[in-house]
């Protein structure tokens, strides 16, 4: 059980971790098919039931290294129990333009009496045209659309829970998310942090209709020194928005924005590096000598101070106020480098200074990692990892010791 009278707090990437949230695969993934994946952002067809095993024994080790496990589902049903959340719920579910009045009124009038239960599975699985209840008249809308077709979008990609929020000290920030696959995400995470018990007190950091910012490209390089990455999924504007959110609220002295390429292969900044210490990253070595970033800090008049670009690992010392950031290359040549990057092997969660998880596949990346005295809990991710995500991307910290 999650302990609630602990409020959730990260200051940083690596301090013990101590609780999480993370999504059990679900019907969601079952929605897959070859003529939708590419659009809900998946590279293949996952086993679900295999994806199930895997991110099962994943949770497993996080507990037997003395992390509380809160799943999403759980999270949202409890959430749901609350009848402001649940007409929130329904409103989330309901999407006229798509729908049409008629049977938009017929869904919303059939969700709202659902159980909390239903309403969370329809929120996160989605619900075809031939699922929805049956309406008086003609539908002009259901009859064009294939039973098979999406009235509800089914959100597969909440597996990757780092994505869609992050804390920042005592605070949350809710991504505003680029893919139209994943939006609706958004209103399944504010649901949880504003009716779960647990969260129901949490200030926010970042509101998530801003301008577009994502998780994954947000990193905690020491307690007041955050990286943003600017890429394919966090803008310039939103990076700019997220620090001056912190700044204001004094849980941040130092934001370097971070210029990554705009591919699928380095989608988010922690596809590029992770820490796995206080002082040392993991990180895709062509990378290496070409990240830059812009340093911003807050002026006394209350506006945003930019510098640089300057190389991002000099800039990260000095913003952390240390000699310098270790560096543990991954991969011994450029082409197993790049097959490790594309697995995931840069996208380790650390459990404590020195302590990580990454996927057993990336069998270079762990050797490294191992030879520079890091210990690699390896867990198996051949079916999780077909939405493009690692250990860090599967888990969004929401309780971590200061370091």
């Amino acid at each position: 059980m999650i302990d609630e009278t602990t409020p959730p707090r990260v200051d940083s990437e690596v301090g013990p971790l101590r609780a999480v949230l993370l999504h059990r695969p679900g019907n969601e993934l079952k929605r897959l098919t070859p003529r939708n994946n590419d659009q809900l952002l998946f590279d293949s067809i996952p086993w679900v039931d295999r994806a199930q095993e895997e991110h099962d024994a994943f949770a497993e080790v996080l507990r037997g290294r003395g992390v509380e496990v809160l799943l999403l589902a759980d999270a949202l049903r409890t959430a749901l129990s609350d009848t402001r959340a649940h007409a929130a719920g329904v409103h989330a579910a309901v999407d006229e333009r798509r729908l049409g009045p008629d049977l938009a009124d017929s869904l919303r009038s059939h969700l709202s009496s659902a159980a909390p239960a239903t309403l969370a599975e329809v929120l996160m699985a989605g619900m075809t045209f031939e699922e929805l209840p049956a309406a008086e008249g003609a539908s002009l809308v259901r009859l064009m659309n294939h039973p098979n077709d999406f009235a509800v979008d089914p959100l597969p990609n909440l597996l990757f829970t780092r994505d869609s929020s992050a804390w920042i000290g005592d605070r949350v920030a809710v991504s505003s998310l680029t893919m139209p696959a994943r939006v609706r995400e958004t209103a399944v995470l504010d649901l949880i942090y504003a009716y779960h018990p647990w969260f129901r007190h949490a200030a926010r950091a970042y509101g998530a209709h801003s301008a577009p910012i994502e998780g994954g490209d947000v990193m905690l390089l020491s307690p007041g020194v955050l990286a943003i990455g600017v890429g394919e999924r966090t803008t310039a504007a939103g990076a700019e928005s997220l620090a001056r959110s912190v700044f204001a609220d004094g849980i941040a002295h130092t934001v370097l924005a971070v210029p990554i390429q705009q591919t699928r292969a380095t989608m988010h900044l922690d596809t590029v590096c992770t820490m796995v210490a206080a002082d040392a990253v993991v990180m895709y070595p062509l990378s290496r000598d070409s990240l830059t970033a812009f340093t911003m800090r807050p002026t006394d008049d209350g506006s945003v101070k930019v510098e640089g670009p300057a190389p991002f690992l000099t800039a990260a010392a000095e913003a952390m106020g240390i000699e310098r950031l270790r560096v543990i290359d991954t991969g011994l040549d450029p082409v197993t480098a790049e097959r490790e990057q594309w697995d995931d092997g840069n996208n380790t969660l650390a459990l404590a200074p020195g302590v990580v998880i990454g996927y057993e596949r990336n069998v270079e990346t762990n050797a490294r990692l191992e030879e520079a005295g890091i210990e690699v809990l390896a867990i198996t991710g051949s079916e999780l990892g077909s939405g493009r995500g690692g250990p860090r991307c599967m888990s969004c910290p929401i309780r971590r010791e200061s370091i």
